[in-house]
């Protein structure tokens, strides 16, 4: 066998290798009630030694539910293989605990006043931003501490809860100090969902036309077709959206070949280049689930000016938005700075500027240049169909 290491000029060693993975995805009905041995499950541990975990909680999800807190405790103190490593922390919901340093650092502060070690793990409720916050502080410590995400919202059930990616917000820029980190486990769990108020509830839903719209054109007309019981919170197509959205972003992650996003294009990132700009101009006034909508159809508008997508696809792009309950623009889309998020977006992966657009449902295309006088029709013609739907 010829030695792997063997190359023809001595001076170089390229060796290539793979470190292998495993992404662990639940579904549960009440995971702090009757489905918490899935959770626990999920921890594994040496034998005879407790599996050492702490736990933090968004405190907006502690405000809905005033009994959350007092029953994870209750569970893992009765627990005979977790050790709780001090009582629940709370953490600032929303995207104030990622435009703050601080909360961060209370997060590694607690990791080493507990004694954490790498195969302890950290147990995060919440919502996109206290997971991505908490995340990366467990990405770093000791290089990297088991986490297990119970996300409590429909956009990080549907799409960031089982993301390779944590980050924070930093000179005013999104997830500006980030890294690449594969969860252990992920928790989706459908009654954390009944907590959330319906402006929260509906956002997320916006990924799951943009993964839609890039992936399964079956998948985008079952949307068009379900997107008002969706918005009227009907549990079956509620679950049902959550799930094809999850395992379509999932499947990106593990099989797309770019886990960690070291190519020039980020296919799923459709539509958020002009999202995460809009989010920063409007003082966070948008949700990211809304903005991620306001991104998807300037993105979608623009294919269809720029990239031959058929204008049927537009409609019902704009329709489906709607229907969920979503904004299909806004008046920052007219903001002299909203075109800084395109340098943004180029410096946040590297290289030239690369943008996914679409010249059809489930056809992605990648795009190196945006022609700015088409844009701005994109972004009028946005304004003009905005009359027409619910904005």
């Amino acid at each position: 066998m010829q030695d792997p290491t063997h190359r023809v000029d001595p001076r170089k060693l390229d060796i290539d290798f793979q470190v292998p993975y495993r992404h662990r995805l639940r579904f549960t009905e009440d995971c702090l009630g009757s489905d918490w041995e899935i959770v626990e499950s999920l921890m594994e541990g040496s034998e005879g030694v407790a599996v050492r975990v702490q736990c933090w909680v968004d405190q907006g999800v502690s405000d809905a539910d005033a009994s959350l807190i007092e029953r994870l405790e209750e569970r893992l103190g009765r627990s005979d293989r977790l050790q709780a490593t001090g009582r629940v922390r709370l953490l600032e919901g929303g995207e104030e605990v990622k435009n703050q340093s601080r909360w961060v650092d209370s997060v590694f502060e607690a990791i080493d006043g507990e004694g954490l070690d790498r195969r302890s793990y950290i147990l995060v409720v919440g919502g996109g931003a206290v997971l991505d916050a908490v995340g990366y502080a467990a990405a770093i410590a000791h290089r990297g501490i088991r986490l297990v995400r119970i996300p409590t919202t429909t956009l990080a059930q549907g799409d960031s809860g089982v993301g390779v990616k944590n980050a924070i917000n930093a000179f005013g820029k999104k997830n500006w100090k980030g890294t690449f980190a594969v969860p252990w486990g992920v928790v989706n769990d459908a009654r954390l969902l009944e907590l959330l108020p319906d402006r929260d509830f509906r956002c997320g839903f916006s990924e799951a036309v943009k993964v839609a719209l890039l992936k399964d054109s079956d998948f985008f007309q079952w949307l068009h077709q379900n997107a008002r019981q969706i918005a009227d919170r009907n549990a079956l197509p509620v679950r049902e959206a959550l799930r094809r959205s999850v395992t379509l972003h999932l499947m990106h992650i593990t099989r797309g070949g770019d886990p960690f996003e070291s190519r020039e294009a980020r296919p799923l990132d459709f539509g958020h280049w002009s999202a995460h700009k809009l989010e920063g101009l409007s003082r966070y006034r948008l949700r990211h689930g809304e903005a991620v909508a306001i991104g998807v159809a300037l993105d979608t508008a623009y294919s269809t000016l720029a990239h031959g997508l058929q204008p049927g696809v537009l409609d019902q792009t704009l329709q489906v938005l709607a229907q969920l309950g979503l904004p299909v623009y806004d008046a920052l889309l007219e903001h002299p700075h909203l075109v800084d998020g395109l340098e943004e977006f180029r410096q946040h992966l590297g290289g030239r500027l690369t943008l996914t657009m679409l010249t059809g449902v489930g056809q992605p295309i990648d795009v190196h240049q945006v022609d700015s006088q088409r844009m701005k029709d994109a972004i009028a013609l946005l304004a003009t169909r905005c009359r027409e739907v619910t904005c």
